[in-house]
């Protein structure tokens, strides 16, 4: 009777692992959904982050067309240079009003050489080149040189700082300036007839005018009279590099 009882009972038992494994079930099932929730939630609060919430205000475009079609270049003028345009005024005016067919003048109240085009003008194109031929003048070329800008079509103007060079200050600064334009200026038109180009020492600002390689042939020279070089190895190098430039040409 005793053994019957036992295994009456071992068969009403239910087996543990059973239980086990619909816990863990149960376990991974709140575990996955709460796994969901939170990307679910995280992709919400994302593209929350993302809409726009009021929209962009945009500063109105500034227009170079005027309300006739023409289009205008502004070109602004520092205090030093007012003088020199006042008595050059004739020798800018012509070649832009004549050979350009543009019309030109210097607007008192904002101090800028205001350049348009008009019902005369042939090629809109050579507005941008009456431009660069203000500008020339304005950074310190002579207003001859500065009119090549406007006869030939290769040719640039690229302006750098001593301090982008190397940083100098006091009289560092001065002895560097001092040895680009040589006593009397004489290494400054020594790299300008190497080179073919026009330079303008503007104080810390170096000013080149010419074609693009002998642009950097000139830079390049410069560099290293700033950066300490002698003169004479300068000149040395500058003589070879111009050789080897006009024989490729």
């Amino acid at each position: 009777m005793g053994d019957t009882l036992v295994e009456q009972m071992e068969e009403f038992k239910v087996p543990k692992k059973a239980v086990k494994r619909k816990m863990v079930e149960q376990t991974e099932k709140e575990d996955s959904n709460m796994d969901t929730e939170s990307i679910e939630s995280g992709v919400l609060s994302g593209v929350e982050g993302t809409l726009p919430k009021a929209k962009a205000a945009f500063p109105p475009i500034k227009r170079e067309k005027l309300a006739d079609g023409s289009e205008v270049r502004k070109i602004p003028v520092p205090s030093h240079r007012y003088t020199p345009l006042k008595e050059n005024w004739m020798k800018i005016f012509e070649p832009i009003v004549e050979h350009l067919k543009m019309q030109v003048r210097f607007n008192l109240k904002t101090r800028n050489v205001e350049v348009r085009t008009c019902k005369d003008t042939e090629d809109v194109t050579n507005l941008q080149k009456a431009a660069d031929f203000v500008r020339a003048f304005i950074f310190g070329f002579e207003v001859e040189d500065a009119l090549a800008l406007v006869r030939l079509d290769d040719l640039f103007i690229d302006s750098f700082e001593i301090q982008d060079v190397k940083t100098l200050k006091g009289d560092h600064l001065a002895r560097a300036i001092g040895r680009v334009a040589g006593k009397g200026g004489r290494t400054k038109y020594t790299v300008e007839n190497v080179t073919k180009t026009r330079i303008v020492l503007a104080d810390s600002k170096i000013h080149i005018l010419g074609s693009y390689q002998n642009i950097a042939i000139a830079r390049r020279a410069l560099c290293n009279l700033i950066l300490g070089s002698p003169p004479s190895k300068v000149y040395g190098t500058l003589r070879t590099v111009a050789a080897r430039s006009s024989e490729r040409f």
